[in-house]
C-alpha cells in the first residue's frame, strides 16, 4: 500500500477523490433541503451528451462536458421556473435526453466505444491526468467559492422561496446559481465515481450528517468530512483488489457510514431529548450560516 500510494497515479486519484469528496456534499446539502435531491442524476445524464460531443470533436472531454451540463443547467431551472412543467418531468427530460444524446454522439464519434463511455457513466479515477487534475482542481475552487459568498442567501432560498423574496433576495438568479453549481460539481465528480453515481456522493453524506446535526452549517461541515472518508476510503479500498470499481467502492462506503450513522444517531438524538429544553429549535436554523 506504501508503495502504491507513492506513485502518481494514485496521488493524483486521492487529490481528485478529496477534491469531490469536499464539493459534492458542500452542494448537495442545498439540494437536498430545497428537496431536488435527483437533480445531480439529471445533470449527469446531460453531461453525458457533453463527454461524447468531446469525443466527437476530438476536443478535451472534461470541458465540453462542463459546456453543455451548465447549458442544461440552466434550461432546466428556466423550464421548472416559467414553464408549466413540474420539477420532476423537467428532470426526466434531461434523464432521456442525456442519455440518448451521449449515446447516440458516441456512436458516431471518431474512436468512440463502450469502453471510454463506461469509463465517464461509472468513473475512472485511475485514468485522471495531470491536465483533468488542474480542470478539477480550478472547478472545485470555483464551488466552493459560490458556497462561501452564496451561502447564505442560498440557505434562505431553500428554507423558504416565498420568504426570500419578500426578503428581496434575487430568487431566480440564485437558483441559476444553485443548478450550475450542481453541475460544475457533477462534472468534477464524473472522474471519480461516474456519471450514474454522482449524485450518491451528493446526497448521501448530507443524510449521514442530518441523523447527527440540527444547524445548516454543522450539517454541511460534517457532510463534508463524511464525502472525504468516503471517497479516500473507497478509493483506497478498491486498490487492494483490481476487480473492484473505485466508483462503485466509493458509494457503497458512503452507504455503509449512513446505515451505521442510522443507528448511532438515534442514540445521538435520545441523549437530547432527555435534556432540559429551553426553547423549541428548528432542525435547520438560519443563524448557522451567518
Amino acid at each position: 500500500m506504501i508503495e502504491l500510494l507513492q506513485t502518481d497515479i494514485l496521488q493524483r486519484a486521492l487529490i481528485a477523490a478529496v477534491l469531490i469528496g469536499l464539493c459534492a456534499p458542500a452542494v448537495g446539502t442545498f439540494i437536498v433541503q430545497r428537496r431536488l435531491a435527483l437533480l445531480g442524476d439529471g445533470i449527469g445524464h446531460i453531461a453525458l451528451t457533453g463527454v461524447a460531443l468531446g469525443f466527437l470533436t476530438q476536443t478535451a472531454p472534461v470541458i465540453t462536458a462542463v459546456l453543455v451540463s451548465v447549458a442544461g443547467a440552466i434550461v432546466i431551472e428556466l423550464v421548472r421556473a416559467r414553464g408549466r412543467t413540474s420539477g420532476d418531468v423537467a428532470l426526466a427530460l434531461l434523464f432521456y435526453g442525456g442519455i440518448a444524446g451521449g449515446v447516440m454522439l458516441m456512436s458516431i464519434s471518431p474512436g468512440g466505444s463502450s469502453t471510454k463511455l463506461n469509463s465517464y457513466l461509472f468513473g475512472a479515477i485511475a485514468l485522471v491526468s495531470e491536465q483533468d487534475l488542474w480542470i478539477i482542481g480550478g472547478l472545485a475552487v470555483a464551488v466552493i467559492g459560490v458556497v462561501v459568498v452564496f451561502g447564505r442567501e442560498l440557505f434562505v432560498l431553500c428554507q423558504d422561496e416565498e420568504m426570500a423574496k419578500a426578503s428581496g433576495l434575487p430568487v431566480r438568479m440564485l437558483s441559476m446559481v444553485i443548478a450550475v453549481t450542481a453541475a460544475l460539481t457533477v462534472v468534477i465528480a464524473m472522474r471519480v465515481v461516474g456519471l450514474l453515481l454522482v449524485s450518491a456522493l451528493m446526497v448521501i453524506p448530507v443524510a449521514t450528517s442530518q441523523q447527527f446535526t440540527r444547524g445548516f452549517r454543522s450539517t454541511m461541515a460534517l457532510a463534508m468530512v463524511f464525502g472525504v472518508l468516503a471517497a479516500v476510503g473507497g478509493l483506497l479500498g478498491s486498490t487492494l483488489s483490481t476487480r473492484v470499481p473505485p466508483g462503485a467502492a466509493i458509494v457503497l462506503v458512503a452507504l455503509a457510514g449512513f446505515v451505521a450513522a442510522l443507528g448511532v444517531g438515534r442514540f445521538v438524538r435520545r441523549g437530547r431529548t432527555r435534556e432540559p429544553a429551553v426553547s423549541p429549535r428548528p432542525s435547520m436554523r438560519m443563524e448557522e450560516v451567518t
